[in-house]
């Protein structure tokens, strides 16, 4: 077997113990890895009907055969788990520098059992692995975490670790890794949380072995080549990374706004991808291998809403932007900053909001109850909603929720765009049919990553399809959804496929 070590980490947080692994080659064949062989490892040793925050629930973090080799954007890594959001399966992904660390300890996949009786991080550095206490960061904000880590185990290794949100349990709470890069969805970091594991930290110079070590690294360095010249003919996504996507959505009429009410949004232009370059941009900034440098380091100089970080991109800006009714770019760019550091789905967060926002100005929900006013394009409410689900305070404790849950609680469900409990990501499926149809049938609920038919849709990519149309959508969401899965399971990043044209 070439690029996998055939190895596994297995974590016991209940006794602190912990075991290696090896694996049968024909499980790694038949499963590819990622994705496909942490669900397999899930659905054999879990009770499905486990509630998603016991000990009983598995918490996987695993990557796939070319996680950690010369492959462009080969960096990839998923976190799979029973979902507290939706009740179902979640698979949520992540890119950055800490999947090929992750690799390079030797081992292909962590698997986490049971409940630690106190806040606790691993530490993996190859053969060197320890169970230790987090007591001094249990409470600290996905930054500070992550430099208090690197200090006390080397600045050469890389964390995963979770926020305020994680730890209090919010249903919207990621696994964030690298400081700016997020396994998202479904609530994955709400079940490290539950478990009191606060980071994993790893660290390594074991690289899988390859069939062919040169000829990898030739197809590799012609593959970022290609790419690199695309980008520089200008690249919509090197220059603007997702964040010139609103106005794309904006015309088609699907940019979700004021929580799906309406598909257009007359402040695009303010919270776009040229108003972003022109005001806070200060830098690309790629993941590693990666030759489409689609993040974005960003700063709000001075003023309320100053501070330094990455994003916002698309999602954020059509939940907590669009979605929210948010036109105030120095507050979008402040709100998705505070979703990086406390660990939170920007998606779910914007969403929910959104349909606390519908419910207040619908007369649904009052001014005591939320303990402030919350209309739709209230920037400094929505920053104070955030804090407040992050710790679960007053009405926050609702919103942590999800917005299904939210609705639900008072009396009105209609109000909550969602599938499996999940909110429906920047694509209004009224608009892109073949989104709508991956929305329903998606096994972890709405996401565009389960198969982002937007990419034909929308962008045209490899060919247009008519988005109004649901003819030919059943065999064109199949497909985009059994691409996906492989390389969620191979370990490739899903826009450089984009890019490159292979899906």
């Amino acid at each position: 077997m070439y690029g996998w070590h055939l190895r596994i980490l297995r974590v016991n947080l209940t006794t602190h113990k912990v075991t290696t692994e090896d694996v049968d080659p024909k499980i790694a064949r038949d499963y590819l890895g990622g994705r496909g062989w942490a669900i397999h490892y899930l659905y054999k040793e879990m009770d499905p009907m486990a509630d998603p925050l016991s000990p009983e629930n598995i918490l996987i973090f695993a990557t796939g055969p070319l996680t950690a080799t010369p492959a462009p954007t080969g960096n990839r890594y998923m976190v799979v788990t029973k979902s507290p959001l939706t009740g179902a399966l979640a698979h949520s992904n992540s890119g950055g520098e800490f999947p090929t660390w992750m690799k390079r300890t030797g081992f292909d996949m962590y698997i986490f059992e049971g409940k630690s009786p106190e806040p606790v991080y691993l530490f993996v550095n190859e053969d060197q692995i320890e169970v230790r206490s987090a007591a001094h960061v249990w409470g600290k904000d996905v930054h500070e975490t992550t430099d208090i880590l690197k200090a006390e185990t080397s600045e050469e290794a890389r964390v995963a670790c979770i926020g305020q949100a994680g730890e209090n349990l919010a249903l919207m709470a990621a696994i964030m890794n690298d400081k700016h890069r997020a396994a998202a969805r479904s609530g994955v970091g709400a079940v490290m949380g539950s478990k009191n594991l606060k980071a994993v930290v790893a660290m390594g110079n074991k690289n899988p072995p390859l069939y062919n070590p040169e000829g990898m690294r030739a197809l590799s360095v012609d593959t970022s080549k290609n790419v690199g010249a695309d980008v520089k003919k200008g690249s919509n996504m090197r220059i603007y990374g997702t964040s010139y996507v609103p106005q794309v959505t904006n015309t088609l009429g699907i940019l979700p706004t004021r929580n799906f009410l309406q598909g257009t949004f007359e402040g695009v232009n303010n919270i776009d991808g040229d108003a972003l370059k022109n005001q806070y941009l200060i830098r690309h900034t790629p993941c590693y291998r990666c030759p489409l440098s689609c993040g974005r380091l960003t700063e709000v100089p001075d003023g309320p809403y100053k501070g330094k970080g990455e994003g916002p991109e698309y999602e954020t800006i059509s939940s907590l932007g669009t979605g929210c009714g948010v036109s105030n770019l120095a507050a979008l760019v402040k709100a998705n900053y505070l979703c990086n550091e406390y660990g939170m789905d920007t998606i779910t967060t914007g969403m929910t909001i959104a349909a606390a926002m519908e419910m207040y100005e619908k007369g649904y929900i009052s001014e005591e109850i939320i303990g402030m006013p919350l209309k739709f394009g209230d920037h400094d409410a929505m920053i104070e909603m955030i804090k407040k689900m992050a710790y679960r305070e007053g009405f926050g404790n609702d919103l942590a929720q999800g917005s299904y849950r939210l609705a639900e609680k008072y009396g009105h469900p209609e109000i909550a765009v969602t599938t499996r409990k999940q909110e429906f990501p920047g694509y209004d499926p009224r608009g892109s049919q073949g989104m709508g149809l991956l929305y329903a049938t998606s096994n972890k609920g709405a996401s565009h990553m389960e198969g982002d038919v937007a990419y034909e849709e929308v962008f045209g990519v490899p060919v247009k399809e008519n988005p109004l149309t649901t003819e030919g959508k059943p065999e064109l969401v199949r497909h985009f959804e059994n691409s996906f899965a492989l390389m969620d399971s191979s370990g490739f990043v899903r826009l450089c496929c984009h890019s490159l044209r292979l899906l």
